[in-house]
Order: structure tokens, then sequence, then C-alpha cells
């Protein structure tokens, strides 16, 4: 009992993190085992998100690694069988370094991934989306890099080097719509601009309730 307790509260598998372990121990008190393996099941998904280098093909190593974490106490309609308990001494798998130099260090690997992507997408409406979102992201981290000398044209020159010219982009459309902008910022600048028009219609209209209440002042003195 003990020994169960002491399990409970510490780490097995460090690569995956102290979160992972506490909902590990928390699938293996569910009382009902089909609630168990359908939440057992999330987090295997959750597990390979967390490392995105294991593809489909280790989906085996990542239930390994559940029911180690389990201190194989875990009880799952697993599609792999429980290991053996000699793989609790294993060391954690090596994360490899992507391989190719980055072209734009200040975008990153994972930009270039999200390019990669877009280019396999036929629909073009969904393309675009996926161009307009790079887009916002490529913005953002370029507006952290250099603050000085931006403009839309550059995200799209990078996009369009990136993609090796395979995605395009009409820059007017992206300027006039400020498409590479987040959401929030485009929301704040058009409730500005709303906000503005509004003072300066307004301000006729009080300004001429203020001489009229002069008017009427000044008649009722004489």
């Amino acid at each position: 009992m003990e020994e169960k307790e002491k399990h409970k509260h510490s780490v097995i598998l460090k690569e995956y993190g102290k979160n992972i372990q506490k909902l590990v121990d928390y699938i293996s008190t569910v009382p009902d085992k089909a609630k168990r393996t359908e939440q057992a099941y999330t987090l295997v998904e959750l597990m390979k998100q967390l490392n995105p280098q294991l593809k489909t093909e280790n989906d085996q190593k990542l239930w390994d690694d559940l029911f180690i974490m389990s201190g194989f106490e875990l009880d799952v309609d697993s599609p792999f069988p429980m290991p053996e308990k000699e793989l609790l001494g294993k060391k954690p798998q090596v994360v490899g370094y992507p391989e190719g130099e980055v072209k734009f260090k200040h975008y990153g690997r994972n930009i270039e991934k999200l390019i990669e992507n877009a280019i396999e997408i036929e629909n073009d409406e969904e393309q675009e989306a996926a161009i307009i979102y790079i887009g916002q992201l490529m913005r953002s981290f370029h507006s952290t890099w250099n603050r000085e000398n931006f403009d839309d044209g550059i995200i799209i020159d990078d996009i369009k080097t990136l993609s090796k010219g395979k995605l395009h982009i009409d820059l007017e459309k992206v300027k006039e719509n400020a498409l590479f902008e987040s959401s929030t910022r485009r929301d704040f600048k058009t409730n500005t601009q709303e906000n503005s028009s509004n003072t300066n219609s307004g301000g006729g209209r009080r300004g001429g309730k203020r001489r009229n209440n002069g008017g009427n002042y000044k008649k009722r003195r004489n």
C-alpha cells in the first residue's frame, strides 16, 4: 500500500512531465473499465501531440509508456499488450534535431512545415485561409524580430520564397482587409474608427445645442 502511494506522487517518465503522470494516476482510479479505456485512448493522443517526433507507427511505444507510468496496473482494452516490467528502467527516447537548414530563422522550422502543409491543400478557399493564418503568425514573429521597416509585402514575398512560388495571395487584398493582423487587432481598429466617426458627427450636434441654450439664456435676460 505504501509503495502504491509513493508511486502516485512520483514522475516515472520525465519526458512526459508531472501533469501527464497525474492524468495516468487518475485514469487508473476510474472504476468503470469502458470509461477507463476511453480516457486512456484520449491520453495517448495527448501524449502524441506533446511528442510530435513519434509517428503513427510508434503508437505501441506510447501505450508502453502509459502502462509504465501506471506502474503496470492500468487495466484497459488497449490495442497492444502490456509490456514487460523490465522496461521500467529504460532511458527516455532521444529527441532528434530537425534535418535541413531553416531558411528564415526568425520564423522557425514550424512555419516551413505549415507552408508545406498549405501547398498540399487542394481547395482554393481553404488554402487561402491557411495562407492568411500563416501570414498572421509570420507577421507576429517578424515584428518581434524587426519592428522597423515592416510591410505586408515582405511577408508575402517570404511566403512565395518558402513555398517556392506555389502559394499566392493578393497584396492589395491583404492590406485593404488587414488579413495578416490578428482578429483582436482588426476589431480594435474597426471600433476605433467607428468611435472616431461617431464623435465627429456628434460634436456638431452638441455644439449646436450649447449655442441654442446660450441664445435662450440671452433671451430670458432681455
